[in-house]
Formats: C-alpha cells, sequence, structure tokens
C-alpha cells in the first residue's frame, strides 16, 4: 500500500507548524486536510498557513474555491486521493494536515459515496431552498454545513437518507467498519486543556487584530451569504452576526472563542474514537523535541 502521512488534532495545536518541520526533513508535500481552506479569501479565520510560513514546502488544496461554491467530503476524497498519487509518483510523500476528521477519514478508508439515494423532491415542492436547508440544519448539520442550500438535489437526498433510516447522512458515514487503504501513519497532537484553551484565546485576539472582521466585511460587501457552506466556519458566523446587527463586536468575538473552545473538545474526541491516532503532547516551549519525537515515530514505522 502507498505510504502516508496524517497529522491531526485540535485546532490550534500547532499542526502547521509541525507539519512544516517534518515536511522539510522527509522531502515532503502537504495537502490541507481542513474544509474551510479550500475557500478563496478565507485566510485569517481559517489560519491558512502563508507563503512565508511554508518555507518553500509545497501545499495542495488552498485557495481552490470560490466562498459561495459548495464542498463536499465525496469531491474532497477524490481530489485528495489523485493528490497523494501524485504526490508519490514524483518520489515525495504526501502529508495530510487538518483537523476535519471524517474528510481525513474518508480519503484514508474505503468510503464509498452514492448518489444512489433518489431525491423525492415532491413533498418539499411548496418549501424555498432556504427552507428545505433548513429542514437540514435540524436533522443533520454537519451535513447542512457542508451543502450550499442551492444545491437543493444533494440537501433534499441527504434529508432522504434521514427519514428511511433515522439517522443521518454524517453518523452513517462515521459508524461504517472500514479498512485504511494506505500504509497511513496518522499522528496527533494534543496539549494540557487550558493551555490549548489559552492559546485558542489568544489566536483570535491576534486574528482580529490582523484583521479578520476587515475579512469579513469583504466576504458580506461581495454578496457571500450567511448561509452558505463557507459562512458556516468558525469566526465568520459569528462576526456575520455581529455585521448584521444580532450581537455587539464584543459578544461576537467571546462567540468565536467558546466555539473554538467546543471544536478543539470535539475534535480530540472524534480522532481518538474514529481512527488509530498515535498521540504526541506537544511542547511549544522546546518544540524541536516534539519534532525529533514524530520523526523518530514515522522512522521507526
Amino acid at each position: 500500500m502507498e505510504k502516508v502521512i496524517a497529522i491531526v488534532g485540535p485546532t490550534a495545536v500547532g499542526k502547521t507548524k509541525l507539519s512544516i518541520e517534518i515536511a522539510k526533513m522527509l522531502n515532503a508535500e502537504i495537502i490541507s486536510g481542513d474544509a474551510m481552506q479550500i475557500y478563496r479569501g478565507l485566510d485569517i479565520g481559517t489560519a491558512k498557513v502563508t507563503s512565508k510560513e511554508m518555507e518553500g514546502v509545497v501545499h495542495h488544496l488552498l485557495d481552490e474555491k470560490n466562498p459561495d461554491d459548495s464542498y463536499s467530503v465525496a469531491e474532497f476524497q477524490q481530489t485528495v486521493r489523485s493528490k497523494i498519487t501524485e504526490i508519490i509518483d514524483h518520489g515525495k510523500v504526501p502529508i495530510i494536515v487538518g483537523g476535519t476528521g471524517l474528510y481525513v477519514k474518508a480519503v484514508l478508508y474505503d468510503y464509498e459515496f452514492s448518489d444512489e439515494t433518489p431525491p423525492n423532491d415532491f413533498e418539499y415542492t411548496d418549501l424555498t431552498n432556504e427552507e428545505v436547508h433548513g429542514l437540514l440544519q435540524n436533522v443533520d448539520p454537519e451535513s447542512a454545513s457542508q451543502l450550499h442550500p442551492n444545491n437543493r438535489r444533494r440537501v433534499v437526498r441527504a434529508l432522504n437518507i434521514y427519514r428511511l433510516s433515522e439517522i443521518s447522512k454524517t453518523s452513517m458515514l462515521e459508524k461504517q467498519e472500514k479498512r485504511l487503504i494506505y500504509d497511513a501513519l496518522i499522528i496527533g497532537l494534543t496539549d494540557e486543556r487550558e493551555i490549548l484553551y489559552d492559546r485558542i484565546n489568544k489566536r483570535v485576539d491576534k486574528m482580529m487584530s490582523d484583521g479578520l472582521l476587515q475579512e469579513v466585511d469583504r466576504l458580506y460587501t461581495n454578496n457571500i451569504h450567511k448561509t452558505t457552506q463557507s459562512m458556516q466556519a468558525i469566526g465568520y458566523k459569528e462576526l456575520y452576526e455581529y455585521r448584521e446587527g444580532n450581537v455587539d463586536l464584543e459578544t461576537a468575538i467571546e462567540l468565536i472563542k467558546r466555539n473554538s473552545r467546543r471544536l478543539a473538545k470535539r475534535q480530540f474526541t472524534w480522532f481518538r474514537n474514529q481512527m488509530p491516532t498515535v498521540w504526541f503532547d506537544i511542547d511549544i516551549e522546546n518544540f524541536g523535541q516534539t519534532v525529533s519525537d514524530v520523526m523518530n515515530y514515522i522512522n521507526n514505522n
């Protein structure tokens, strides 16, 4: 099987920094495993790696979609698998880096995505696209966040999966027993919860000082609607609420921090339970030791 490295873990734990150091040592290329970094214009709020931070390491799946495009886990799976083959054919090592668990798992395992379930739209003919999307949001919010309301066919299909099975499409995928199709080393990064939460809070403050509000303003004035898939990203949905006068700025910032902390907790739980992840405690003060520990594991496996 082809060799693939995945570096996963909660938001703000240090995945980007570690992956670049590892990539330089292994002559590797990095594939983003973040569902929101695919969008152009979502830079600060997604903590997208900058050209300077890349240090010459080639990165894939950044800035490939417009912010009003939809993007599915099936499309991600197909694109990333193609990239893996391409990178290996060039004699390099592919490293998937990100915190969108289902996306990463769908690449590494033999998931199959089928469009065989008929849309059966007749029950929703009196409803607008927004209203149908709202129904899906109620029963399967994760699928809803991945689908644009105007992609009515897929929205209805996801609704019908729930109606027929009484289980969401997301849960159905997560409960499938699947096998790895790559020789994958899945490396997880973690840190003490309070330290990580403090880092998250400080990162949000830095995002604001770096111009996150201005980034959101550009999207807002370019008529990117708040129901689009990209605007479900943390940092954007909260500031859209501020722009629409629903909350004040201080409240919006606190919501970003809170939602980011909650995301970190969910990510850690997901990776711990869903994939054979080998965990490393990250030491920001002695980062070289963390790099050394991870490289030793890679070299011995």
